[in-house]
C-alpha cells in the first residue's frame, strides 16, 4: 500500500489552490514525491563532495607534519568549524535563494509559504530544525509518510513553517502571466516595486484584473494600500487604478533590465 501510495504522489501533480485577500484564486502546482527526493539526493551529493574535499585538505596537512602539534579536541574543533557549511547547507541556501538549494534548482522546485507568498527566514528556520525528524529518524521514512498522506504534500517541517514546495515547471512562462508590454521610451516612477517578488506581482495583477472587471474599486484601494505599505511608497497624485497599473509596467520595466 505504501508503495502503491509513493506511486501515485511521484505520477499525480497536486494542485496547491491559494484564495487571496482579495478573494482571487490562484493554483500551484505542488512538486512530487519523487522532485523532492531527486532534489535531496542531488544536495546530499554536493554535501558529499564538500566532506570529501575537506578530509582530503586535512590528511594533506596531516601528511605534512602542520597539525600533530594539536591536541583531539583541537582537531575536533576544527573539523567541526570546516563542517558549518554542511550543518546549515539548507537554511543558508533556502534563505539566500529564495526557498530553493542547488538540488532544487536543479529539479525547478521551490518552497513558498502556503498563502503563495514567499517564505521568511523563519519558515525557513523551521524547516531545518524539523530536518532531523523528517529526513533523520527512521532514515526518511517518517518525512515520506507525512508527504504521501498529506493533501497539499507537507513534510513536519513544512506543517510547522506554514509552507509547502511547488514545482516551477509550468505550462506557460512567468513572463507571459505577470508582465506586461512596454512602449519603448517609458519610464518608471516607482523602483522600489523591485521589493515585490513574481509572486507577489502574479497576484496583484489577478486581484486588479478581477477587481476591474467586477468594478469591485474598495478592493483596487486596499490593493493599493498594501503595495504602498509593503514597497514604502510614500505619496502618489494618481488615483488607485493607475497607481496598480503603474507599479505592474514599473515592475516589467526593472526585472527585464536585470
Amino acid at each position: 500500500m505504501l508503495l502503491l501510495a509513493w506511486g501515485a504522489k511521484i505520477e499525480i501533480m497536486s494542485q496547491l489552490p491559494i484564495n487571496t485577500t482579495q478573494n482571487v484564486n490562484v493554483e500551484f502546482t505542488l512538486a512530487s514525491v519523487g522532485s523532492r527526493i531527486l532534489a535531496q539526493i542531488l544536495d546530499l551529493v554536493f554535501k558529499a563532495c564538500y566532506v570529501i574535499v575537506l578530509f582530503i585538505i586535512l590528511d594533506q596537512f596531516n601528511s605534512l607534519s602542520r597539525l600533530y602539534w594539536m591536541d583531539q579536541w583541537s582537531y575536533i574543533a576544527i573539523v567541526l568549524i570546516l563542517s558549518i557549511p554542511v550543518i546549515f547547507y539548507t537554511l543558508f541556501f533556502e534563505f539566500i535563494w529564495k526557498g530553493q538549494t542547488p538540488g532544487k534548482r536543479i529539479l525547478k522546485i521551490r518552497v513558498i509559504k502556503i498563502d503563495g507568498f514567499n517564505a521568511g527566514f523563519a519558515e525557513y528556520l523551521v524547516r531545518w530544525l524539523f530536518r532531523t525528524i523528517d529526513t533523520t529518524i527512521g532514515n526518511g521514512i517518517i518525512g515520506l509518510l507525512t508527504i504521501i498522506f498529506n493533501p497539499k504534500n507537507q513534510r513536519f517541517g513544512d506543517l510547522a513553517a506554514g509552507t509547502a514546495v511547488i514545482t516551477l515547471k509550468q505550462d506557460v512562462s512567468i513572463n507571459q502571466t505577470i508582465l506586461l508590454k512596454l512602449q519603448e521610451d517609458y519610464k518608471p516612477l516607482y523602483p522600489s516595486v523591485i521589493r515585490l517578488s513574481d509572486n507577489d506581482i502574479r497576484i496583484i495583477k489577478e486581484s486588479f484584473l478581477a477587481s476591474v472587471r467586477s468594478k469591485d474599486y474598495k478592493t483596487v484601494s486596499k490593493l493599493a494600500q498594501k503595495i504602498k505599505d509593503v514597497t514604502e511608497i510614500q505619496e502618489t497624485k494618481q488615483k488607485d487604478v493607475d497607481f496598480v497599473k503603474t507599479v505592474l509596467k514599473d515592475y516589467t520595466f526593472f526585472t527585464q533590465e536585470m
